[in-house]
This record gives C-alpha cells, structure tokens and sequence, in this order.
C-alpha cells in the first residue's frame, strides 16, 4: 500500500516515543480515549503509523510554553506516515492532515514540520508547473542566461499611468522581468485593468520592435472568480505572467489558477515568516515548496542572500536548490520550477546567487538595488546586466568594471553584504 510520509522536529515531556503515538493517533483514527468502533481492524487499515524517532538532544526548559510539564524535555525527528487510502491526493485535506491539530497537542512543546514523501499518485492528479524554466524563456523569445528582474517601487501610490512609465524607462533599459508588489492590491487609484492595459502596451511595442518580450507578472491575487476574470483580462491585452500570493489564495486558489490559465504563475510567498521564523514551530520551505508545486507554481520566491529578513544564507540556498531538484523519483514527474531571488538584492549577490546553484534557471529581482542607484533605474538595469556579464566570464565585479559605468558607480554605492556560506557554495 502506498503510503505519505511526513518527518518532524518534536520536542516533548513525556518522551518521544509516546508523543509519536499521540501524534500519529490524534492525525489517524484515534481521539483522547479509545472507542468500541476503532477496531483493531479499522487501525490496521486506517491508522497512521510511527516509522522512525531519531533522538537530537534534550533541554531542562520547553522552547514552546506547554500544558503538560517534566523534568526533561527531549527533542528529537519523528517519521509519520499514513496510507493513501485516508485521505487520497487532495492536497488541501493532505495538508489538515500533515498539521492539523498537532500544532495545538499539549503533549508538544515545540513541533515543526521539515519534510513529506508522496507517492507518484500525487502526480497523476496534479498536474504541477505548466511552463517552468524552458516555457519562462519561450515566453520572452528564447532568452538566454538568468533573469534580471525588479518590482514596481514604491510599492503603492502610483496611477496606472505613472507605472506604465517607469515600465518603459525599465523596459528600454532592458530589463528582462517586473513584478507588482504584492501590496499592489488594484485600488481606485491603479485599478487592475487599467493598470495592465497601460502597461501591456509598453511591453507589446517594444516586443513588436524587438522580439524579446518582457515578463511583466501582474498581481491577480483575489476572490477565485475574480482572478478567473483577471486572467481572462491578460489573455485579451497578451500577458504572459500572473502573480498569485499562494499562502493569500491557498491551495485550491492557486490550482484554480492552474486550471484556468495559459500563463506562467509567478508564486510569492508573502506572509512566509509565519511559517518559518522560529525553529520551534511551523513548516519548512522543503514541505509547502512541494505542494506549491503540485498546484501549479512556475516561479517560487525564495528570499535572497543577505536578505533584509530573519533567513540566513544557507536557509536561502535550500530552499532555492530545493525547487530545481525532481518532486517525484522513479521515473515520475520532476515539476521543476524557477527560484526567484528577492529582497536587498544588488550587484554585489548575483554572482555568488549564480555559482550556489549551477545554473542560470533563476529570476534575481532587484527593487532598490535598481531603483536606488545613482544614476536611476535605468542604470540601475545596466548595473545588474554588467553584473550577470562578470559572473559568466568568472570575473571579479572589480575585474570587470569600467571607470565611471553604471557597475562601478553601482559598487560605491551599494554597501558589501556580508555572505555567510561556506567557500566552497559561493
């Protein structure tokens, strides 16, 4: 029988071992107390199983406040796993039941979920990524090396006009993708068809003149019958990238999406640190990465190296390599989708960014590293182009730049992050 299988980080006062089971039953068959209906039978069929505890330490103090008190409470990884049959491949009712109630367990203090196995079943109901890398790239006209990208800033304020112009300064700079802020929520000020209108016939003369057409990924995150109507508004004017906040819309919105849609979907992942902040509690990237996936997510926002936020590096560089590495093995699927870099990043990230994962299937977004630099955000563009140039020459940013260019001026500006990888990753 195949089975799902869900590893987590637990610590508990009663041991791990009996904190497993009360796990296992309280996401299976079993309640607070035992009842005449669940046989030995039903369990055997139905009940969720502990398939491995790996003790990693212990502590005199909960890291989580806890009902239930001991003298020690021990940490360790716990493996769970379920039979398909509970609950099959929908992957809401996967997701109840990979967390459910065991966030809320008195016997718990603290519990975090770091990662899934699914069987190949999950991949003949979902159908995954529609375009991913090579469909990104067939988009703009089979575009070569990474994307350089930016945001729309300031994130709100601006008319539908006022956007379509800072577009076509990015656009003749020759930036290859822009994104809305995900705060970009279509007020009366820049309502979403006049927005996209405006904006789209920037993007379209310019593909008429060059060829190469610009990724603009438009927010459409809203009501589910709503952004059926957004998308049907960006197949009329030739869009090719809708922004969907997938933690905003869920699962089920983001499938929508999926189905309804002829476009690349741009996953943001606003509201993450939810999820992530603390060791404690919560999911890792690993685990929702895979479901996003599953639904339909071409691009996924991984934050970026020395980042603005609480991830460190080697968080980052997880979690962007996570989404290149193959869903399914034996044979199945590998619903692979596009990292996308995000948040502080400048010239001085790209090149460590690009040598961390191998390869140029990568989005790196820029918003005050372009909008910032001195010599605005057309030279901003230029900096990060130069920047790309550098690394696939194996330069140095020293090396490669020229007295007085956009890079050069982009390197006194911008500050020297600190990287905090070991050598041999970056």
């Amino acid at each position: 029988m195949n089975r799902i299988t869900a590893t987590y980080d637990i610590e508990t006062p009663l041991g791990l071992a009996q904190a497993a089971a009360v796990m296992a039953g309280e996401q299976s068959t079993g309640t607070f107390v035992r009842l005449a209906s669940e046989t030995d039978a039903l369990r055997e069929r139905a009940a969720a199983q502990v398939d491995r505890i790996v003790p990693t330490g212990s502590s005199a103090t909960p890291s989580l406040p806890c009902r239930k008190t001991g003298d020690v409470y021990e940490r360790g990884l716990v493996t769970i796993s379920w039979p398909l049959a509970n609950f099959g491949v929908s992957l809401p009712t996967l997701l109840s039941t990979l967390a459910g109630n065991l966030f809320e367990l008195a016997e718990l203090s603290a519990l975090r979920l770091v990662d899934i196995d699914l069987p190949l079943e999950f991949a003949n109901q979902h159908p995954g990524p529609q375009f991913s890398a090579t469909g990104t790239r067939h988009f703009m006209g089979d575009h070569k090396g990474s994307l350089i990208g930016t945001i729309i800033k300031p994130s709100v304020g601006f008319t539908a006009d006022e956007t379509a112009s800072l577009v076509r300064t990015l656009v003749d700079a020759g930036i290859d993708f822009i994104k809305d802020d995900e705060l970009q929520a279509n007020g009366p000020d820049c309502p979403f068809n006049d927005r996209l209108d405006a904006v789209m016939r920037v993007i379209n003369s310019h593909a008429d003149k060059t060829g190469k057409k610009i990724l603009y990924a438009v927010n459409i995150t809203d009501e589910i019958d709503q952004m059926w109507r957004n998308l049907d508004k960006m197949e009329s004017v030739g869009a090719t990238c809708a922004m969907v906040c997938v933690q905003s819309v869920g699962l089920t919105g983001l499938r929508a999406v999926r189905d309804r849609s002829g476009v690349l979907i741009h996953g943001h992942r606003a509201g993450w640190g939810l999820l992530s902040r603390s060791p404690d509690i919560g999911i890792d990237f690993a685990v929702m990465q895979k479901l996003w996936r599953l639904a339909g997510a071409d691009h996924l926002h991984v934050s970026g190296l020395a980042n603005k936020f609480t991830e460190s590096d080697a968080t980052v560089a997880k979690a962007a390599k996570s989404v290149q590495q193959p869903l399914f093995g034996n044979g199945g699927p590998a619903y692979l989708a596009m990292p996308v870099y995000s948040s502080s990043q400048t010239i001085w990230q790209f090149a460590p960014t690009r040598k961390l994962l191998g390869n140029d299937d990568f989005i790196y977004c820029a918003g005050g590293g372009i909008m910032s630099h001195p010599g605005g955000p057309a030279d901003g563009v230029t900096s990060l182009r130069e920047a790309a140039e550098a690394a696939h020459l194996g330069l140095s940013l020293k090396e490669f730049a020229a007295p007085g260019s956009p890079l050069k001026r982009a390197m006194d500006h911008f500050d020297i992050p600190f990287i905090n990888l070991p050598n041999s990753e970056i």
